[in-house]
């Protein structure tokens, strides 16, 4: 059977955007088509190569053990360990039954309906980009947690990567045709900013998004530090509306460290109430300083 590469599974709040607090078993992948090394930097700096701490960390790399040993950054990418090739060697496998068997074991009672019978506990799948590789598998794994009682699920992407046909076709009969359970099925798009170090061409996609919107809820989630930040979130979400999009749009302050994130939480909140945007927090900074697997 197929082994889908993945950089963890982990159980913990869901710490950003429209589900921010709820219970949340995530799926990380393995691989990304971005690097964001500009992140918390000047955007005007040349960088050659990964961004200059994960380098440094490269360097070293013989001295970590295992995945949770990896030093945080203060830069670019916080999740860089889930992008770069070279770290692959703390990748895990599993085939799809091993890994739902994981993540169920996982949840409290092992009840996505959640131990109080009331509340349920969400499955995440995010990455890296969650739809770069082993897409075809989704469908295969998603029905096997709903199998058990799922019922809330979330893709965090950067919005680049358009649905495989039988992903698409899927998640429409499951959550869409119906009607009832399309605002269960939550697309959590991060479309990466002059300041991420992306180009504007590559991250912008508003077709992509549209796609997203057909089958689930969605929304955009934009990681600012200043008003240059708020500027081009002005234009980027000029760009998406005008294709038709008609979610919400969150401000989320930069910062993969308490000491960045920080300097930049309040000055965030005052854009997003001066524009009308929605504010979210990184509650895996606020209250767990962002470690692996949190």
């Amino acid at each position: 059977m197929e082994k889908i590469t993945y950089t963890e599974i982990f159980y913990s709040l869901q710490g950003e955007g429209r589900w921010a607090g709820v219970p949340s078993v995530f799926f990380r992948t393995f691989g990304c088509n971005f690097r964001c090394k500009k992140f918390g930097r000047d955007r005007d700096e040349v960088i050659n190569g990964p961004n200059p701490e994960v380098v440094e960390i490269i360097r070293n790399i013989d001295k970590y053990n295992k995945f949770e040993e990896l030093p945080l950054v203060t830069s670019g990418c916080d999740t860089y360990a889930s992008i770069y090739p070279e770290f692959k060697k703390f990748n895990e496998q599993g085939t799809v039954e091993e890994i739902v068997n994981k993540m169920h074991d996982m949840i409290p009672g092992q009840q996505w309906s959640g131990v109080n019978g009331l509340d349920d506990v969400h499955l995440v799948i995010t990455g890296g980009e969650p739809f770069l590789a082993y897409q075809q598998l989704y469908p295969e794994m998603i029905q096997q947690c709903r199998d058990r009682g799922l019922r809330n699920l979330t893709f965090e992407t950067n919005g680049t990567q358009p649905l495989y046909d039988n992903v698409r076709e899927y998640l429409f009969e499951e959550f869409t045709r119906h009607g009832r359970d399309y605002d269960r099925l939550t697309f959590s798009v991060s479309p990466k900013l002059p300041c991420s170090g992306e180009s504007w061409d590559k991250a912008i996609n508003p077709n992509i998004i549209k796609e997203y919107e057909s089958v689930g809820m969605t929304y955009l989630k934009f990681v600012v530090g200043n008003e240059q930040d708020l500027r081009d979130v002005d234009r980027a979400v000029e760009e998406f509306r005008s294709a038709g999009f008609g979610g919400p749009v969150y401000l989320m302050p930069i910062g993969g460290v308490p000491g960045v994130y920080n300097l930049n939480t309040q000055q965030v909140a005052t854009l997003a109430m001066r524009r009308g945007y929605r504010y979210s927090p990184r509650l895996q900074v606020d209250i767990w300083r962002n470690a692996w697997g949190t």
